[in-house]
């Protein structure tokens, strides 16, 4: 059973700690959470954290406000060490202070403690506690946060079923094939950094991102 640590950035329940929740975890204005906030703008039963397929990810529980990871609205969320949740006027950060000093110096390549480069696959033993303290000091530190919520590929779901499998090949062929019909409609400016696009193609973008916004919605509201 995987364990869930949350602190309180801001909000009414700033400074608090709840830590090693077993999953799955809720989130409310409500009794019976397993996070009660007092915040008027939190839903009841806001969102769920659980551990499917050795990954922890958040559900937005249809909240009347929404919910936000590292500042972008989402239905549903794989949450890593260092994202920060936002619900009705409270954020929380995701992790202890270990994990995310962890997964800091993994996505740096280095242990700030001796500065040998980090396996991935082979962590071994934690960062010392003076360099805890040097990389959870990210607060003040816009690289570490920048660092920490970058934006990377995520991997492709595993253990699809064939229809699945070919649902998704299909979907990303879709979205593959329009996107190179756009790029190849550039035209470069010479002696220029700048590019240009036809306002017709432009409406083609503006309508894949209306697409993709809907399947988001789709796939984190079903029916």
């Amino acid at each position: 059973m995987a364990l869930v640590t949350l602190r309180v950035l801001d909000g009414a329940d700033r400074g608090r700690v709840y830590d090693s929740l077993p999953t799955p975890v809720t989130i409310g204005r409500e009794e019976g959470n397993s996070v009660q906030l007092n915040d008027d703008r939190v839903s009841r039963f806001h969102i769920k954290i659980q551990e499917d397929d050795q990954k922890l990810v958040l559900t937005d529980l249809e909240s009347t406000n929404g919910t936000k990871v590292n500042g972008e609205n989402v239905q549903l969320w794989i949450l890593r060490h260092g994202d920060v949740i936002s619900v009705g006027r409270t954020m929380l950060l995701f992790g202890s202070e270990d994990e995310i000093a962890r997964r800091l110096a993994s996505l740096r390549g280095v242990d700030m403690a001796d500065g040998v480069t980090l396996d991935e696959d082979d962590p071994g033993e934690a960062p010392s506690s003076i360099s805890l303290e040097a990389e959870l000091n990210w607060s003040d530190d816009q690289g570490a946060r920048m660092t920490l919520h970058t934006l990377l590929p995520p991997e492709l779901p595993e253990r699809l079923t064939p229809g699945q499998a070919a649902e998704l090949s299909e979907l990303l062929q879709y979205l593959h094939l329009r996107l190179r019909n756009l790029i190849q409609s550039v035209e470069v400016v010479r002696r220029s950094d700048k590019v240009t696009i036809h306002e017709r193609r432009w409406q083609d973008l503006l309508d894949i991102e209306s697409r993709l916004a809907r399947y988001l919605r789709s796939i984190g509201e079903p029916e």
